[in-house]
């Protein structure tokens, strides 16, 4: 069972995240710049809330309304539900599952860490399943392992 640690571990540490008071250009920009579809929002350090790329279209674009103007704290999920590096990858699926969600926050000590995603989930089941694959054909094969 797969801990939320070990993707964290191998992800590449940077954190892409804004104030509540920056406005939704910017986080547009990060996305768009990072080629993530979240970023975080952090206060003083502390993580208050999530934005979305669906966030950015549903409440701004899509209402027409001008995302230079809009400040983050107006379109972000606040207290979004968030995991330990402890938790394992069966659990962040069954959370992002049941409440439709793509993206989970990592804390460790009440500090935001990293993020994990419904893509890191599945990179890590492709890779299990490949893993279980490549030692079953040895094993048809009678290939020895060492």
């Amino acid at each position: 069972m797969t801990k939320v640690k070990k993707i964290i571990d191998q992800k590449n540490s940077s954190i892409i995240s804004v104030a509540s008071t920056d406005k939704v250009e910017l986080v547009l920009t990060l996305m768009r710049e990072h080629r993530v579809r979240s970023v975080m929002v952090a206060d003083n350090k502390k993580l208050v809330g999530i934005v979305s790329q669906g966030d950015c279209a549903i409440k701004v674009l899509l209402p027409n309304l001008n995302a230079k103007e809009v400040m983050v704290s107006q379109i972000m999920t606040p207290n979004p539900l968030t995991v330990t590096p402890d938790n394992s990858l069966e659990e962040c699926m069954a959370i992002m599952v049941h409440k439709h969600i793509r993206h989970l926050p990592v804390l460790e000590n009440q500090q935001l860490i990293g993020v994990i995603s419904i893509g890191d989930i599945v990179k890590n089941i492709i890779e299990i399943q490949g893993n279980q694959i490549e030692f079953l054909e040895n094993y048809i094969k009678g290939v020895r392992m060492a």
